[in-house]
């Protein structure tokens, strides 16, 4: 895997004082960019096999074994409801603790590449657009302007939500609906 670089904001300091950087892990799915929040991040793997749910939603890619625990892997571009991520040599599984009412998930997220870690200011981030996303507006957090490029700083207990994750049907009646 490459190395990650960690981008900083060209002005951290705000009127007040210094502002408080947050940091995100950055990466690409389908020639977009996306932003993790980084205390959700648990490690990147690189991918491996899954094996395939019977009857789970079909942006579950399938589970893997993660150091004796089984893990689900969520295609997040199916999620977003854009077409299936395809599995090269830079596709890595991002092992994410999600935030549920009850208690945290640890889910596993197909990606197409792992950028690098960005660091954000509360003052760098801008509001969601009411519409025009390409994902919907409740998995945003926030959007970040760098390099000429937004990126799309995700609202991961909304994107990854278990409950409603479990709750779509399998996609395989799709066209019946």
């Amino acid at each position: 895997m490459s190395e990650l670089t960690v981008t900083t904001a060209s002005n951290p300091q705000g009127a007040a004082g210094e502002e408080l950087v947050h940091q995100y892990l950055s990466f690409i799915l389908h020639d977009r960019r996306y932003a993790l929040d980084g205390l959700c991040v648990r490690e990147i793997i690189e991918y491996q096999r899954t094996t395939k749910v019977p009857m789970a939603n079909r942006c579950v890619h399938g589970v893997i074994n993660l150091r004796g625990a089984v893990v689900p892997v969520i295609d997040l571009s199916l999620r977003f409801n854009h077409a299936k991520t395809q599995i090269d040599r830079r596709t890595c599984i991002i092992i994410v603790e999600v935030p549920q009412p009850d208690a945290p998930q640890i889910l596993g997220i197909l990606v197409d590449a792992v950028s690098e870690v960005l660091e954000v200011a509360p003052a760098e981030m801008n509001p969601v657009p009411a519409f025009g996303n390409a994902i919907r507006s409740d998995f945003i957090q926030a959007m970040v302007h760098r390099e000429d490029d937004f990126i799309i700083l995700l609202a991961i207990e909304n994107a990854l939500a278990v409950a409603e994750i479990a709750a779509l049907p399998d996609g395989n009646n799709a066209l019946s609906a």
